[in-house]
């Protein structure tokens, strides 16, 4: 039975997401993630994020934007990783794992991130777009992946917690108040949902 599972079986999955300019290889959104406590096997780090200093990653994303630049094949090996990559106006969105990642689960994740940008910026996905509303970017992309690990990828979802917050933080709060005692309020909450997030181990 074992036989039949890969030694190197891991939730870590997602090596980066990308989003430049191919035509200049410019950064709009990158986030290259790597395992919190090490890897569970106990491999070297560089096994499953090589690219640990800026120097590397630009080096990468530079060999990505001549590769992918003015071409939609949507799937790629390169430098040993496996790159899905879907082209959006002015940009292009990438998602990168190791080279023995199922390319399935890879695509469903691009096409989360994909679709769930097109309900949050309501708009279209482009450089100007992204920039402007880096912040809800940024928060759906962390709702579809955590430090490498696929956590969502029905891109209605991610976008339902982009737009407004979970419920379960806003019990106990009735209304705003612009008042001193408003905000030592606002403190007290925060304060307990930090202590009960640390009991937790967030």
């Amino acid at each position: 039975m074992a036989d039949r599972f890969p030694a190197n079986l891991s939730l870590y999955t997602i090596t980066a997401v990308l989003i430049l300019v191919p035509a200049t290889g410019e950064r709009v959104y990158v986030n290259y993630y790597k395992p919190p406590h090490g890897l569970p096997d106990g491999s070297d780090i560089k096994t499953f994020q090589p690219y640990l200093t800026k120097k590397e990653q630009l080096a990468f994303e530079k060999g990505l934007c001549e590769k992918t630049n003015k071409q939609n094949h949507e799937v790629l090996m390169y430098d040993e990783k496996l790159v899905l990559y879907k082209n959006e106006g002015d940009v292009c969105i990438y998602v990168v794992g190791g080279q023995e990642e199922n390319e399935l689960l890879l695509y469903s994740v691009l096409a989360a991130i994909k679709d769930s940008l097109n309900i949050v910026l309501k708009t279209s996905i482009d450089k100007r777009t992204i920039n402007e509303h880096y912040d809800q970017v940024a928060i759906a992309i962390d709702e579809t992946i955590d430090d490498g690990i696929i956590l969502e990828t029905d891109p209605q979802l991610i976008a339902s917690r982009v737009s407004k917050p979970p419920k379960d933080e806003l019990q106990g709060v009735k209304s705003i108040e612009l008042s001193e005692q408003g905000l030592l309020n606002a403190w007290e909450l925060g304060k307990r949902q930090l202590q009960e997030r640390l009991r937790q181990g967030f």
